[in-house]
This record gives structure tokens, sequence and C-alpha cells, in this order.
């Protein structure tokens, strides 16, 4: 059993170490730092992309919402693909005063899809845009979104992820899981890196790209994660992302742990696909340009699927160890709480903390609060059944509330 306690105490070290190494990080969201230079004084021009599939009951308040940007309004204009539409999504859009663009290609359904058509169409027409903003249909946007994201570009950054906000927390302890997380992402993970210098990265909505930076490409994602996809690529590029705190844009979470657990699996299978195409190349990266952004990148797809397959071999073997009689009772109870407390309970205190610096009533949440680690544990399953058995399928999200954005 020696060989197994070398072992163990081995798993035990690297996973403290990466912790430790997050919670430096994560410590760097605390510092207010100075504002970076405005480059350059200029209103740029901006495209408002939005995808969409069958998505009639909510694309009016986003469209809506955008139309009241505080920004020159010839400044910008808003773009829903109606993607495989089946509904009357297309129509809502336009009579809201969007410019619609219907995609029908059943085979390739995927928002990666959707932007890739759209955008080689813009970069043909060599369209005159500066810059970029993609939302997703259930999004409202607050009125200083791409004034927010014109100050960026002015101060030199042409890849901005804006701060995401939850527009139904409070709907049930699957949308409170969510909303914990996204705030607890915004702060600990991307504004930390932000300000050490490092990369936050794409989060799936509410982000801006330069046109320019697509258009020796394309829109060229691969993966069901094509947020994640792109920002490694970035990364990978040597190229950092940037961070916006106050562009917000507000996202609406699944109510229904069925439709959650669907809409998780995706991400993982997404990200596992990221796994296998991008861990070399990140490696690489970090051999060859030798910057911590690269080397902090490279632990962002370690840390999830590879650091959760260590964690449960660590805790296999503290049972095989106590079933041979190679630990006691009570060294498998403080092992077994050790891995218990940081993953179930401490981010509880760490969501409080973040919701008291945010400024987030801690009233209404308290339900959310108490099944957090429920929310955390089932995404640990989704993990592991991804190990096993990828599903694919995209499913819809069901929009329960009809929420406009003087409601949040």
């Amino acid at each position: 059993m020696e060989y197994l306690y070398i072992i163990q105490q081995a798993l035990v070290w690297i996973i403290t170490i990466f912790w430790l190494y997050q919670i430096i990080v994560s410590i760097c969201s605390l510092v207010k730092l100075k504002e970076k230079p405005i480059l350059e004084e200029k209103n740029n021009r901006f495209m408002a992309i939005i995808p969409a599939h069958n998505e009639s009951n909510v694309i009016k308040n986003l469209v809506e919402s955008l139309k009241r940007q505080d920004y020159p309004k010839e400044l910008y204009d808003i773009y829903v693909i109606a993607d495989n539409c089946t509904d009357d999504t297309a129509k809502i859009a336009k009579d809201a005063g969007a410019i619609v663009m219907e995609r029908n290609d059943p085979e390739h359904k995927t928002k990666g899809y959707a932007l890739q058509w759209f955008l080689q169409k813009k970069i043909e027409e060599n369209a005159q845009y500066d810059a970029f903003c993609i939302f997703d249909a259930d999004n409202i946007v607050d009125k200083n979104f791409l004034k927010s994201m014109n100050k960026k570009l002015c101060q030199g950054e042409d890849v901005v992820q804006g701060y995401r906000d939850i527009k139904n927390p409070t709907d049930s302890w699957v949308s409170a899981g969510y909303a914990l997380f996204y705030w607890t992402m915004n702060r600990f993970y991307h504004l930390a890196r932000y300000n050490l210098g490092l990369s936050p990265l794409i989060n799936g909505t509410g982000f801006m790209v330069k046109f320019d930076v697509i258009k020796p490409e394309g829109w060229n994602t691969k993966t069901l994660t094509e947020d994640i996809e792109f920002s490694l690529k970035r990364i990978i590029a040597g190229k950092k992302l940037g961070w916006a705190t106050d562009a917000i844009v507000y996202d609406e979470q699944p109510v229904d742990f069925k439709q959650s657990w669907s809409q998780r699996t995706r991400w993982t299978v997404g990200h596992i696909q990221c796994l296998k195409e991008y861990t070399k190349a990140l490696a690489i990266a970090v051999k060859e340009k030798k910057t911590l952004m690269n080397f902090d990148g490279l632990l962002y797809m370690l840390g999830s699927i590879p650091m959760f397959v260590l964690t449960i071999i660590l805790v296999l073997m503290n049972f095989i160890m106590y079933l041979a009689n190679a630990m006691t009772t009570y060294d498998l109870i403080i092992n077994c709480l050790r891995f218990l407390i940081p993953t179930f309970l401490l981010p509880i205190f760490i969501a409080i903390v973040i919701m008291k610096l945010d400024g987030k009533p801690i009233k209404p949440m308290i339900k959310g609060l108490l099944c957090y680690p429920l929310f955390l544990g089932s995404w640990l399953l989704i993990n592991f059944k991804c190990l096993f058995k990828r599903e694919t399928k995209w499913e819809k999200i069901d929009h329960v509330r009809d929420i406009k954005i003087n409601e949040v």
C-alpha cells in the first residue's frame, strides 16, 4: 500500500496547489486599478448580432432594449439571424426594428454555424462596421452597453466580454444556481484575470469583437462551445481578451432541472471537445511564449474535466486504502471532508461575499444559496456522465416569463 500512499499524497499536492493558485488570482479582483488611457476618441460603428431559433416569445424585448441604447442611433444596426425558424421570430423582430436575415440549413442549426454564415456575408460585403456584439435572443441589454464597449475599443482592446447578469435569479433554485455561478465567475475569474493582466474568457453572450479580428478567417469554430473555443484560439496566439464590468447584459436561465441538465451537458461536451482540440496547442504556446497568460489558459482547460478526474481518483484511492486497513475511519472521514467542504460549502460563503461586494440583495437568494451545493453537485454528475456518454442534442429552453429591461 506504500505506493498508493505516495500517489495519494502527490494528488493531494497537485489539487491543493491548483486551488491555491485560483484563490490567489481571485483575490486580485478586489484590487481597483487605474483606468486604461484613451488612445483614440471615436464613436465606433457597431453591429448588434442576435442568432435566434424560434424565439418569438423574447426577441422583441431584446430588440427594444438595444434600440434604447445611450449611443448614437445612426452608429449601430441590430441584426437578427432567424436560424431555421418555424415560428414568427423573423416577423416580430422586423416589426420591432431589427434587420432580419433568414437562414435555412436543417443539418447545421447551432449558434456557431449561424455566426459563421452571417459574418462571412458581412466580410464579403466589406460592411463598414468597426465592431460587432453578440447576444442571445433571450437577453436584455443595459442602455450603457454600447457606450461601454466603445470606450474599450478606444482604449485599444479588440475582444471584450461584458458583465453577464441574470434576469430571473429568483425564479427557482436552478436559475439561482446559475446566477450564483455567473456572479462568481464575473468577479473571481474574469475581473481577477483582467486586473492581473491575464486573459478573461468570452462567455457565450454579451461580448464585443473588433470586426478586423475575424476578417482573415471568419468566425471559424467547430465545437459546441464556440465562445470558449474562440477565447482559447486568441490566448494561444498570445492575445489577451478584455473585460467590461459596466457593459451589462441580462441573460435568462432555465428554471427546470431537466432543461438545465441538458444545457450543461452540452456545455461539458463542448468543453471536452476543446480539451481534445486545444490542450496541446496551449501547452506548446506556454513553452514557446513563456507567459503567465498562456499558462493560465492551459490551467483553465486542465482545471475542469482533468482536475475532476484526479479528484475522483483521489476519493476512490482513499476508500481502497480504508478497505485494505491502510487508513483509519477517522482519516477517511477527514479526507472526505477535505473534499466535500471546499467543493460544496465554501462556494456558498464565496457567493455571499460576492453578493455583498456587488451590492446584490441576499434575502431573495436564500433558497438558491441553500440549494447551491445541489446545483454544483449535479454539475459534477454531468461531468462524470460525459466521460462515458456525450449527448450533443440541442434542446430549446422554455421562456416562462416576459421580462423587459425596466423590470430588472
